[in-house]
């Protein structure tokens, strides 16, 4: 599978899980609702007290299962790739726009940025650098 196949199924499948490493080498699996950023890249958002995010910047080395709507028969791809946490004022606006793709707009997006603040929520920026399966048809 090329990363571009990848992308456009990321532009209507945002049901997700994440995978990192904790700090003892084991996995810790999140579901998450993945997003295709700026310049082809996976958002998510997180609140930046959550292991994901101290996973991440401590390994930010990830993989992520993007899947359709059932949980049997859907497509599904594995994105593996490099993950940066991005905090506040730059996630600002990453976070709006993963509003705008996973919620639409809302009727006032002053309140969106006062309750994005208020839960400390951040943005997660995955650089997608292999996908699969292989074998997709």
């Amino acid at each position: 599978m090329e990363i571009s196949v990848a992308r456009e199924f990321l532009k209507t499948h945002h049901r997700g899980c994440l995978v990192t490493r904790k700090k003892d080498g084991s996995l810790q699996m999140t579901l998450v609702s993945p997003v295709l950023g700026a310049a082809g890249s996976v958002i998510i958002t997180a609140r930046d007290n959550t292991y994901k995010v101290k996973n991440i910047k401590r390994s930010p080395q990830i993989s992520l299962l993007v899947y359709g709507e059932k949980f049997h028969g859907s497509e599904y791809i594995q994105i593996d790739g490099k993950a940066e946490v991005i905090p506040h004022p730059d996630a600002m606006d990453i976070v709006l726009d993963w509003h705008r793709q996973i919620r639409g707009e809302p009727e006032s997006w002053q309140e969106i940025r006062e309750k994005t603040i208020a839960e400390g929520r951040i943005a997660i920026r995955v650089t997608i650098e292999k996908v699969g399966p292989q074998n997709r048809r």
